[in-house]
């Protein structure tokens, strides 16, 4: 009897956690790209009510670079998204996101759509429940749009979009996961950059991300495999691009912290995100 209970204690101890995602030991490469590695999985951590932080870093042998990946993640019941429009705040040639989340109120912002050289958005913008930009762009980048409809964010294909249901929305892109599904992207979709994300998990939290590196960066692929599959524990279901490159920067302060990842570029929009009843 004791031999059994021993026994039985044993076997249960080398079990996994019910509930428990199981965390790679080490450094784990993509099956889409072997010479991609996550070197450091980080964790959530809880930054204040609604809020949570972490950083994910990942490696790749050739050519050689690092990548910092920071993601932020909103509980709705505490944080809601609102657009933000630089012009609104006397910035009419745009701004960088650290200064237009000070002048909005946001307590985080990332950088949102689109923009052509004169600083004006490209593609769908709404913005305090006023169009600024109403023509939804059909260019195969732009597949994206992230609205909000009575307080209620959500990213859907622009093929599905009725701008009538949306108080607030920006298109961008590509559409990277749909439903939990990985969207096919032909265009660019080898190229390395800094990329700004957007994503819906499947808990409804949302996380906004960027991919920084002084050289490279990551593609449409890797993005899709990194906060699709299981091994990261991202568990994103809807997953969209913004405007990246120079463009991409995220900045956020709460009482217990401030990161600000810089962008070499101003930028007319921004997503922010704000405590509720402020």
């Amino acid at each position: 009897m004791r031999s059994s209970l021993f026994t039985a204690l044993f076997l249960t101890a080398l079990l996994p956690a019910a509930g428990l995602a199981e965390t790679p030991a080490g450094p784990v490469a993509f099956k889409s790209s072997p010479t991609l590695s996550v070197t450091e999985i980080g964790s959530w951590k809880k930054s204040q009510n609604g809020l949570e932080l972490r950083k994910i870093t990942l490696e790749r042998s050739l050519p050689r670079q690092v990548v910092s990946l920071r993601l932020l993640r909103f509980d709705t019941q505490w944080i809601t998204p609102h657009i933000v429009y630089s012009p609104r705040y006397n910035l009419p040639k745009g701004s960088d996101v650290k200064t237009l989340a000070e002048k909005s109120g946001a307590l985080a912002a990332i950088n949102g759509n689109y923009f052509d050289e004169r600083g004006r958005p490209l593609g769908f913008l709404k913005a305090l429940a006023q169009k600024l930009n109403s023509p939804i762009s059909q260019s195969s980048l732009f597949t994206g749009i992230f609205g909000i409809k009575d307080h209620h964010p959500f990213i859907v294909h622009r093929d599905q979009f009725d701008p009538q249901h949306a108080d607030e929305g920006i298109q961008a892109g590509p559409l990277l996961l749909s439903g939990g599904q990985a969207i096919s992207v032909t265009r660019g979709a080898e190229k390395q950059s800094r990329r700004a994300l957007i994503a819906m998990d499947r808990n409804q939290r949302w996380i906004i991300a960027v991919a920084d590196s002084v050289l490279g960066g990551l593609n449409w692929v890797e993005i899709q495999e990194l906060f699709g599959a299981e091994p990261w524990q991202v568990n994103a279901v809807e997953l969209m691009n913004l405007d990246g490159g120079g463009s991409a920067q995220l900045y956020v302060k709460s009482a217990q912290t401030e990161e600000y990842i810089p962008g070499s570029t101003d930028v007319p929009v921004a997503v922010g995100f704000f405590l509720k009843g402020r």
